[in-house]
């Protein structure tokens, strides 16, 4: 009788490993590359191509996004140099612009190569002058660069890592499951500035959570004397850090228009359209302060009149 059972209970933790070796078999490795792929739009991206036309279009220069984190890639290991963010938020800030509204918001002025701008209109002149014998340039043949009337400047703020952390597992008799999740958060600012007087016109602030999780499964177990069993299975999905910045940054580009047409800056062609627009921003990207935050503050300034008013 003893024998049969230590059969069974061999037969069945044999069953187990099993299943355990099978899920942690990795997936077949073919010689043949993955095709490229066009990104998928965000539902971000969605909200900005699906903003209304402006009664104006806008030009607009952007310089460059710079990450003012400091933060580098963590790592169990070693030290690494590698950034924790991307360093390429420029052309994702740009592309968002020209997804305003399908292409109908913003007319963008490239900025942030312009070296190599004026490099080529310079060898424009230059053959024009060797082959035409032209000695002052053609404003028909080219014209002079356009100027943008406001500046969009932006910056990668924050990179918070183990913003919130958990985790849930079971174990019996040596077997056992458990997952874990990580949040991190990416904050991005976005302003407008003014080319004719340098005022801030508009400054916007946006984040974006990062999610990992892991699963794992494992088995350690005498079956028999002598006889030990190990069996362990396990998998990782991260949340692209640059998807992140990307959805930030797009997020930060609708409210800009939001909150530029809210305080008088631009407005919609369609004033009934606008008007739904901006109702969806109140409802989807607009966050209410938590009432918790405001006690002990005077009801004096939480009131529309200041009580230093006239009487």
């Amino acid at each position: 009788m003893r024998n049969k059972m230590r059969f069974a209970g061999r037969l069945l933790v044999s069953a187990m490993a099993v299943v355990l070796v099978s899920c942690a078999t990795p997936p077949k490795v073919t010689t043949k590359m993955a095709e490229p792929v066009v990104n998928p739009r965000t539902q971000t991206e969605y909200a900005l191509l699906w903003l209304p036309k402006p009664s104006e279009q806008i030009p607009v220069a952007v310089y460059g996004v710079s990450d003012e984190t400091g933060a580098f890639k963590p790592s169990d290991t070693v030290q690494t140099l590698s950034r924790a963010v991307t360093q390429g938020a420029t052309p994702i800030l740009i592309k968002a612009l020209q997804d305003a509204g399908d292409q109908s918001w913003f007319k963008v002025i490239e900025r942030e190569k312009l070296d190599n701008l004026l490099k080529e209109r310079q060898i424009i002149l230059e053959m024009r002058q060797r082959y035409l014998g032209e000695s002052a340039r053609d404003s028909l043949a080219l014209p002079a660069l356009l100027f943008a009337g406001i500046l969009i400047e932006g910056a990668i703020t924050g990179y918070d890592t183990n913003t919130q952390t958990g985790g849930a597992g079971a174990r019996y008799l040596g077997i056992g499951a458990d997952t874990q999740y990580r949040e991190d958060a990416v904050s991005v600012y976005l302003r407008a500035v003014s080319v004719k007087t340098g005022e801030v016109l508009i400054s916007v602030s946006t984040e974006q959570r990062v999610a990992s999780v892991a699963w794992q499964a494992n088995a350690f177990k005498y079956v028999a004397y002598r006889e030990l069993l190990e069996a362990e299975a396990g998998i990782t999905l991260n949340q692209p850090r640059h998807l992140a910045v990307r959805q930030a940054l797009e997020k930060a580009v609708y409210g800009l228009i939001i909150e530029g047409v809210k305080s008088g800056l631009w407005s919609f062609e369609d004033p009934e359209l606008g008007q739904a627009a901006l109702e969806f921003y109140d409802t989807n990207y607009r966050t209410e302060f938590p009432k918790a935050a405001l006690k002990g503050v005077p009801k004096e300034l939480l009131e529309d009149k200041p009580a230093w008013g006239d009487k």
